[in-house]
């Protein structure tokens, strides 16, 4: 015991607990990950600021951005027609009428409730409805004797229809969404591998449907582009006025329950269509989260495992070698001192001084070295050689661990002075 008792005792610390990590410790160790982090975090942020950009008033009548549909509404303009732009639900069903072509740009975006309130205006109006882009979504409760097929990319493609707009037209940059439907009176136009990307649908109030499979055909940088114009001007100029509808997110209605249909028949159709399962149900929260971000969550999901794989400290059991050379005892016990001080290990230093100091008591009292470390053998021999005003053997040597560096002290002295005792007797 002598000799070791200046060399174990940690350095005083402010932590109770002999394993836990200091908070620089935790800084130190997480930094680098922290860092990283933060670096991908303000780089997306970045990426989906500039990105936004491009899509800044896409298919907006009143803006000239590329993706922006202004051009067509100063045609329109020209030949009379009048354009206005409005943004809830309300102001929709109230512009729909015979002399009016209504333009939802977004009707994916609707909800089940708004896409029924919608179809009730609009399929007794006697109006045009022009669908852009209409989906799985919401072609069920918009169009319900309609179905949708795989997607395909834009491109030049001819009309192969008896529509009179899309012969005279010609050639369009059309694709994305092909559809089918058993509707007789009904045009297919553009088809790809037999699937049209333009199909209009007569209504029973004098009016019809359109559903244009892109938008593409409506921007400013494609309008001038094969018969892009012509076909434009033709489906949204055959009424003196259009209302287009761009869907947001603060229209009161998109909060509405869905449980109410639009008056007349609207409310028993709805139920029908809901029953076919052909796009009626609402979507559910991941369908509104981009594609690129639930990669983006998964990557850092998985760079997060391998970042833990990475800072692991223990992916084996520890190997005991040979040392090459031979080390002085202070000095292995200085080094293991440290070691114990630097992880705050009171308990494991308590218990390497306590574990010698048995081992050397019961060589000196004759106890066998298979009863040294046991209380019922050990103690009553130590307990033997010792004074009245002894401290009490057995919470010294099999005692719980200090509470802190000023305890685990007083042990050390303690023991040694047990030691002594034990030797002089």
């Amino acid at each position: 015991m002598t000799g070791t008792t200046t060399d174990a005792p940690p350095r005083p610390a402010t932590s109770s607990t002999s394993m836990s990590p200091s908070a620089q410790q935790v800084w130190k160790r997480v930094r680098g990950l922290l860092i990283a982090l933060a670096i991908l975090l303000v780089a997306g942020i970045a990426l989906a600021a500039v990105r936004s950009g491009d899509q800044h008033g896409r298919l907006d009548p009143r803006s000239a951005d590329p993706l922006g549909s202004r051009a067509v509404a100063e045609l329109l303009k020209d030949r009379g027609v009048s354009t206005r732009v409005v943004t809830t639900l309300a102001e929709a069903t109230e512009g729909a009428g015979p002399d009016t072509t209504l333009v939802v740009t977004s009707p994916n975006l609707l909800t089940f409730h708004q896409q029924r309130t919608l179809r009730g205006a609009t399929e007794t109006s006697g109006g045009r409805t022009v669908l852009l882009s209409a989906g799985p979504p919401s072609v069920g409760i918009l169009a319900p004797d309609v179905t949708t097929e795989t997607d395909t990319s834009v491109a030049a493609r001819e009309p192969r229809c008896s529509l009179p707009a899309a012969r005279d037209a010609g050639a369009v940059d059309i694709g994305g969404v092909l559809y089918t439907t058993d509707s007789p009176n009904s045009d297919a136009c553009y088809p790809k591998d037999g699937l049209p990307s333009l199909l209009r649908i007569d209504s029973t109030a004098g009016g019809d449907t359109v559903l244009l499979g892109s938008p593409d055909l409506l921007y400013n940088e494609r309008l001038a582009k094969q018969g892009n114009a012509s076909l434009a001007l033709q489906l949204l100029g055959s009424r003196p006025h259009i209302v287009w509808y761009l869907p947001s997110l603060s229209d009161p209605s998109a909060t509405g329950s869905g449980s109410g249909g639009h008056d007349g028949n609207s409310g028993d159709s709805g139920d029908n269509r809901e029953d076919q399962g052909t796009g009626g149900n609402e979507s559910s929260f991941l369908d509104l989260i981009p594609s690129g971000w639930l990669w983006g969550t998964l990557q850092l999901a998985l760079a997060a495992v391998l970042a833990a794989v990475w800072r692991s400290r223990r992916l084996g059991p520890v190997v005991a070698e040979r040392l090459p050379v031979a080390i002085r005892a202070s000095e292995a016990t200085e080094g293991r001192a440290r070691l114990y001080r630097k992880a705050n290990a009171r308990d494991r230093a308590a218990s390497v001084l306590r574990t010698e100091t048995r081992t050397r008591l019961a060589s000196l009292l004759g106890v066998p070295p298979s009863e040294a470390h046991t209380p019922e053998a050990l103690v009553p021999a130590v307990s033997a050689q010792l004074t009245d005003n002894s401290p009490d053997p057995r919470t010294l040597l099999f005692g719980p661990a200090p509470a802190d560096d000023a305890a685990l002290i007083r042990l050390t002295d303690q023991l040694d002075a047990l030691e002594r005792e034990v030797r002089t007797s």
